[in-house]
């Protein structure tokens, strides 16, 4: 990677993979407690249009490659031998940032789909407790490239044939839709995203098919591409986050069709969504994986 690639990898996903959330931002910019200190005050500014960061306590900023080497207390020069290392071939989630209509800021070009086998992701699966084996059966690995230049990631088809796409520091699409499994069931499993269906399934310890229809929204903004499919099942599972979101999509699906539709989330709710239950990672507590129990 060169030095202009390494400075791209988003300080926001960086932070994110850290646990490390916003108290407050917008599309341009977020405001955190710092990192660096103790900060009462969430004095810690990070520009994602420029991808830099400022720190008002102590009146310093700069690059990724600084917050990493402050962070860690490491020198620049192992700061970017670490993001070379860890971040490898992943990049800013602002550049190919998708609306909701599936429009992109920048295209999304497919080079490569494989067999997912990338140390890299599969140690990103690791680190959310999904079986990876699991995952084979249902993910591939993408090789992409965004204004010419090229990475990689998990990869899950959704039915405009477009592809979800994941690592540990960027969540996106080529295109956005719903990812439906279809076997002729009477009753349907709803998951708000692949990595909830993917802990569903290591949960249940499943590689079998599912005695279910399986519909993934990919995004709650999605639900209402699924309310013309649900007169057909006498019954519809619903996975979604425990946030408000997730409550309000609920709240339309019961609205319209009553007791056919069950909220799964109620048995998760210490937590904000699947994933974090199999993680053990309830809401603001430490993590204690669901198979340490």
């Amino acid at each position: 990677m060169t030095l202009d690639q390494i400075k791209q990898i988003s300080i926001r996903e960086y932070l994110g993979a850290k646990g490390i959330k916003p108290t407050k931002e917008n599309e341009y910019r977020g405001i955190y407690h710092s990192p660096l200190r103790i900060d009462n005050n969430a004095s810690f500014s990070v520009n994602y249009i420029q991808n830099v960061f400022f720190d008002h306590g102590i009146g310093t900023g700069g690059s990724i490659i600084d917050l990493v080497s402050r962070l860690e207390s490491c020198s620049i020069g192992e700061a970017i031998k670490r993001l070379e290392t860890d971040c490898f071939s992943f990049h800013r989630k602002e550049i190919v940032s998708n609306k909701n209509e599936g429009k992109l800021t920048q295209a999304i070009k497919i080079i490569n789909l494989t067999t997912l086998t990338n140390p890299i992701l599969l140690n990103y699966l690791k680190s959310r407790y999904i079986d990876t084996q699991i995952a084979k059966l249902f993910c591939s690995e993408i090789h992409y490239s965004v204004n010419e230049k090229t990475y990689f990631a998990i990869g899950y088809k959704n039915d405009s044939g477009g592809y979800e796409l994941r690592n540990k520091y960027f969540k996106g699409c080529t295109s956005k839709d719903i990812t439906s499994i279809m076997t002729g069931q009477n009753n349907c499993l709803l998951f708000e995203g692949f990595m909830d269906y993917l802990s569903y399934l290591t949960i249940k310890r499943l590689i079998d098919p599912i005695k279910s229809d399986i519909i993934i929204l990919n995004s709650i903004s999605l639900v209402k591409h699924v309310i013309e499919k649900i007169p057909v099942y006498q019954q519809i599972s619903c996975f979604l986050d425990n946030d408000n979101a997730g409550f309000q999509a609920i709240g339309i699906l019961q609205k319209k069709y009553g007791h056919i539709i069950l909220n799964k989330s109620i048995h998760y709710g210490e937590y904000n969504d699947l994933n974090d239950f199999l993680c053990g990672k309830k809401m603001k507590q430490k993590v204690n994986p669901v198979f340490h129990k």
